[in-house]
């Protein structure tokens, strides 16, 4: 199946997948700083490889990322990406650190932004595994910082096969009034996509 394929229903399903993760996501994200979390509507989006850094601020803008691979029924790749200011934040409703190096971090603090990312990305890919009854097994997941760029290259290497586009569904959520963004992508390989429908009763055509 081609990224051309689609049409507006199956985007609007997408779009509804997407926003039950999120939505889960955002709920585990609460939990954990006892906070409300708000959360924007997913996007849906068949776009270049180099616009999905742009979405998060450019190929050179520096961001924490948590990657994992998404293996079963619907294989791809899944990252949460947030901003360096935003990570620190996080960090200090969660831990009570305070420091004036936005920049900077140490050991406990990447193992603390990897499991807050495992929470995370475990919340969205279980809720979209109960919705779709597929089998979404996530890997372990992997922490860096690095220009977004540099990042995404990485993760998007194993499905440049299909072509220099992808399907994201892009979430960013954000704290009350405060900006606390980050981002979800998921990238499924294309050649599940068929699958993914089907468990979802949509029709392709």
């Amino acid at each position: 199946m081609k990224f051309d394929q689609f049409g507006d229903f199956q985007l609007d399903v997408l779009r509804e997948v997407g926003n039950i993760g999120a939505g889960n996501a955002a709920t585990a994200l609460s939990r954990l700083i006892s906070k409300e979390i708000d959360m924007k509507v997913p996007q849906v989006k068949i776009i270049a490889f180099d616009e999905i850094a742009d979405s998060v601020g450019g190929n050179e803008s520096l961001v924490v990322c948590v990657f994992l691979q998404v293996k079963g029924d619907i294989p791809g790749n899944m990252f949460f990406i947030i901003s360096l200011s935003s990570a620190k934040k996080l960090l200090r409703e969660l831990m009570g650190i305070e420091t004036d190096d936005d920049e900077w971090f140490d050991e406990m603090e990447l193992s603390a932004l990897n499991e807050i990312g495992n929470i995370l990305t475990g919340s969205y890919l279980s809720s979209l595994a109960d919705f779709t009854r597929l089998n979404m097994q996530p890997s372990p997941p992997a922490v860096a910082i690095d220009m977004a760029g540099a990042i995404l290259s990485y993760g998007l290497l194993e499905i440049g096969h299909a072509g220099d586009f992808a399907l994201t569904i892009d979430t960013a959520f954000f704290e009350g009034n405060e900006e606390l963004e980050g981002h979800f992508f998921l990238l499924p390989d294309p050649a599940s996509l068929p699958q993914l429908f089907r468990a979802l009763g949509v029709p392709l055509e």
